[in-house]
């Protein structure tokens, strides 16, 4: 928790002023029992007009002063609570964006979800109740015992009483509570997971008519979180009415003392005196049990904080499993890819390694499109993933102009990659934005040039507002092969050294897959193209062909050639082509 307080370094200013502040009005507070004393004492039970004006006017201007610091304070403790949770929030951000793929599986996307979210929340409160309450519960608790024991000092014993049972309930609390922080933290990563699959997949869930089923899972998780926080709610809830049940107690405890003790006096004015003294002296002791029962408060959310903060400090200080080591190689090879006896495997959260790759060597060289084919799970889109470092080699090294990609500043990698993934992924906004993403510049006769490369320019011309056509979330008002033809012309107008299409024609019918893979090949007859298809007929006129089969090369060359000299690439074809058919 400790080290999350550097985030409030850019708000100090702001920080002080709220504590400044809160000191001045806890000390405004502490004299309001005293005017009242004053007014009652010297004004209302002697009959002194002049006491009753004068102290009730000082009173009067340190409740209107006693009201705008209070208002001061809540801003500015707002201020920076949200200030200190906007840095925050921006830093996990920024990192995460340096993370690789490998690191946010070791995390979870819903748990960093959480964390960004949820558990900068609870900081949050902790430090703006901190703000308005560590200057204030020391002076109201301290100077309250004080001023009571100035006025009684017989009476003050009670305190004796008041806090310990608090500390005392305080500590019971927190002790059946703390265990439950850290379990409800995971119980809401559990909530974020199930709502992102249920919204991501509700076609998949209506068409197999499991929306029931889903439902269950839901309220089972949401269930057994509702359950917990509940119960940590609970038991929360039964301090404060406890705390004010003591209070109370007391005070009937000090009337019915204060009675006796006044039933014993004769003198008129020491009655007056003690009347007003002992209504002061039961502020005093309110005051004393609100400060205990705010530190008691804090004592208990301090746990929780600091759960949430140890679960963000785990995504600030992760290291980051790819890191840049500069090389003062020169671009010798300009426009080529080379994979050197690249071999991965996918590491799984309990560290069991799965090999996907092994021993792969090819070149692609500029001016020419290079295809790879496979099976279902043969590794063709984990070829594509390493050259953009979503994924580091295990062995071997992917060389990229000559230097291998961990060589190569991030910045400058994906500067000559144009990059469409296997699922097409469109942002809420507009069509050029979108386009734009790549090249912020971009003008609309680009724009425009990209559609009709990629097959989109006649859907999108259709379009009522043409290139400024609004996108839903995730493309969801646009069809695959839509998003997929815009996906492709977004990485056209970036105007890229290399072009990596993982396998983003399969959702294009035939004769639109024929149009574009032309137009590529004469638009971008000086960049590099690697394709990953299933369908033969999308690669079938590439310069080379490269076969896997369980993670290695089982053939390379032009189709005719391959269907002569390597049998997994035959019986792909044959099962494709045969027929008449192009699948």
């Amino acid at each position: 928790m400790v080290k999350l307080l550097r985030y409030l370094k850019p708000h100090k200013y702001f920080a002080l002023f709220t504590l400044l502040l809160a000191a001045v009005n806890s000390v405004l507070t502490l004299a309001f029992p005293l005017l009242m004393s004053q007014i009652i004492n010297d004004g209302i039970n002697k009959g002194d007009l002049s006491a009753i004006r004068y102290n009730g006017l000082v009173l009067l201007v340190c409740c209107v002063v006693a009201m705008f610091i209070m208002i001061a304070n809540s801003y500015c403790s707002a201020k920076v609570s949200t200030g200190f949770a906007g840095e925050l929030r921006a830093d996990i951000f920024t990192k995460v964006e340096s993370f690789s793929q490998g690191d946010i599986d070791k995390i979870g996307v819903s748990s960093l979800i959480t964390r960004t979210t949820n558990d900068i929340r609870q900081i949050q409160d902790l430090v703006l109740m901190g703000l308005r309450s560590i200057i204030t519960v020391p002076l109201m608790l301290v100077g309250g015992i004080i001023m009571a024991v100035w006025m009684d000092p017989g009476l003050s014993t009670v305190f004796l009483i008041v806090i310990p049972v608090i500390a005392l309930l305080a500590w019971l609390i927190a002790r059946k509570v703390i265990p439950y922080f850290d379990k409800i933290q995971k119980r809401v990563d559990r909530i974020n997971l199930l709502l992102r699959e249920k919204f991501s997949g509700i076609r998949v869930i209506r068409a197999f008519n499991r929306t029931e089923y889903e439902d269950g899972r839901f309220k089972e998780a949401n269930d057994d979180l509702t359950g917990m926080v509940l119960h940590v709610e609970r038991i929360f809830a039964s301090l404060i009415p406890i705390a004010t049940l003591l209070a109370f107690l007391l005070i009937i405890i000090l009337l019915a003392v204060g009675y006796i003790q006044i039933n014993r006096l004769t003198d008129p004015t020491e009655i007056a005196d003690t009347i007003g003294d002992l209504q002061a002296f039961i502020i005093y002791l309110v005051f004393v049990v609100i400060a205990v029962g705010t530190a008691a408060a804090m004592f208990i959310m301090i746990p929780r904080a600091n759960i949430s903060a140890k679960r963000i400090n785990a995504v600030l200080e992760m290291d980051p499993e790819m890191t840049v080591t500069p090389t003062e190689a020169e671009d010798a090879e300009d426009g080529v890819i080379e994979f050197r006896n690249v071999s991965f495997s996918y590491r799984d959260a309990d560290g069991t390694e799965t090999e996907v790759l092994r021993d792969v060597s090819f070149t692609a060289q500029p001016g020419q499109t290079t295809a790879i084919i496979g099976s279902t799970g043969s590794g063709k889109s984990t070829v594509l993933n390493l050259i953009p470092r979503f994924y580091d080699v295990t062995a071997g090294s992917v060389l990229v102009d000559g230097v291998d990609v961990r060589e190569m500043d991030f910045a400058t990698l994906y500067h000559k990659l144009g990059y469409i993934p296997q699922q097409s992924f469109l942002f809420s906004g507009t069509i050029a934005d979108n386009l734009r993403y790549g090249k912020e510049d971009a003008s609309d006769a680009e724009l425009w040039t990209a559609l009709d490369i990629a097959q989109a320019r006649d859907f999108v011309e259709r379009l009522p507002d043409g290139l400024e056509s609004m996108v839903s979330q995730d493309g969801s008002n646009f069809s695959g092969g839509q998003k997929q033809r815009l996906c492709i012309a977004r990485a056209i107008v970036k105007k890229a050294e290399f072009y990596l299409f993982d396998d983003s024609f399969s959702a294009l019918d035939f004769i639109t897959d024929s149009n574009l893979r032309h137009r590529i090949r004469n638009e971008l007859s000086e960049a590099t193209v690697l394709i990953v298809a299933q369908r033969v007929g999308t690669i079938i006129d590439a310069d080379k062909i490269i076969v896997l089969d369980k993670g290695r090369i089982v053939g390379e060359g032009r189709h005719e050639d391959l269907l002569k000299t390597c049998g997994v690439y035959a019986d792909i074809a044959r099962s494709q082509l045969e027929g008449g058919g192009n699948e």
